[in-house]
């Protein structure tokens, strides 16, 4: 399997459903992306990858970017291509020589672009999905780029469980070893089917995206990812979104996922 496939697998248990929720306590934003609009934005973000970059098996993809529903759909796009990803959420630029692309936050692209990298995307990480503004180098925007590409893709090369998917602090792991992992944590976490996750930004970038991402789409659940987030809020915010369970926090009357339960 690829972890594409656990986004697929969502789609047909509820297309409709709210998937990931995104909170940025900085700015005040919340974002909600059903499955269907979750796999459109992957499919886009596939499409530009494997016809501007020809990323597809083979490929190692740097992806430095915050704990964001954008960084969902790219690490989804990046999977759905076959290719490897390269975490780099951590100021780490100097593990960018030799990949193919790599996608970065907007306030991460100057000290990116003194490596001399021809193929860069910068993402805004605007709530509603704008481009970039404000910025004067040579990477390509990724808001622009990515919005003219279909809403359905298909690789050119079909991925294969053994094919690299993930390099992170020296820990790497095929495409199918990412489902079978995910599979693996979900279960060893707690996690089952209809939960709804609230994950905290610190706790993600630590676990990083097997823990975040697919461990929960593996389950069957869904996700509530905080950014900033102001911690007395974050009760109320559990309670109004319908949340069961946390990653790394502890909240009153919502189990936290790897631990035992409070008596």
């Amino acid at each position: 399997m690829n972890p594409a496939d656990l986004l697929a697998a969502a789609l047909l248990r509820d297309a409709a459903a709210p998937l990931v929720t995104h909170y940025d306590d900085a700015t005040g934003e919340r974002v909600e992306l059903s499955g269907t609009t979750l796999a459109n934005w992957v499919a886009k973000t596939a499409n530009l990858l494997q016809d501007e970059f020809d990323v597809g098996p083979g490929s190692t993809v740097a992806v430095a970017l915050p704990v964001h529903w954008q960084t969902a759909a790219v690490l989804l796009g990046v999977w759905s291509c076959g290719a490897a990803v390269l975490d780099t959420a951590a100021e780490d630029e100097d593990r960018l020589d030799g990949v193919d692309v790599v996608l970065a936050a907007q306030d991460r692209l100057p000290a990116i672009e003194e490596h001399g990298l021809d193929e860069l995307l910068g993402l805004s990480l605007h709530p509603l999905g704008l481009g970039m503004t404000g910025y004067v180098g040579d990477a390509r925007d990724f808001a622009l780029e990515v919005r003219v590409h279909g809403d359905h893709f298909a690789p050119y090369q079909p991925p294969a469980p053994s094919d690299p998917g993930l390099l992170l602090a020296g820990l790497q792991l095929t495409l199918g070893g990412l489902v079978e992992t995910a599979v693996e944590l979900a279960g060893r976490l707690g996690l089952v089917a209809g939960d709804r996750v609230l994950v905290d930004e610190q706790a993600a970038t630590e676990a990083g995206p097997v823990a975040w991402l697919l461990a929960p789409l593996a389950a069957g659940a869904s996700i509530v990812l905080c950014r900033n987030a102001h911690p007395g809020g974050l009760q109320h915010r559990a309670e109004t979104e319908g949340v069961t369970a946390t990653l790394g926090l502890r909240l009153d009357g919502i189990r936290e996922l790897g631990r035992p339960a409070r008596s």
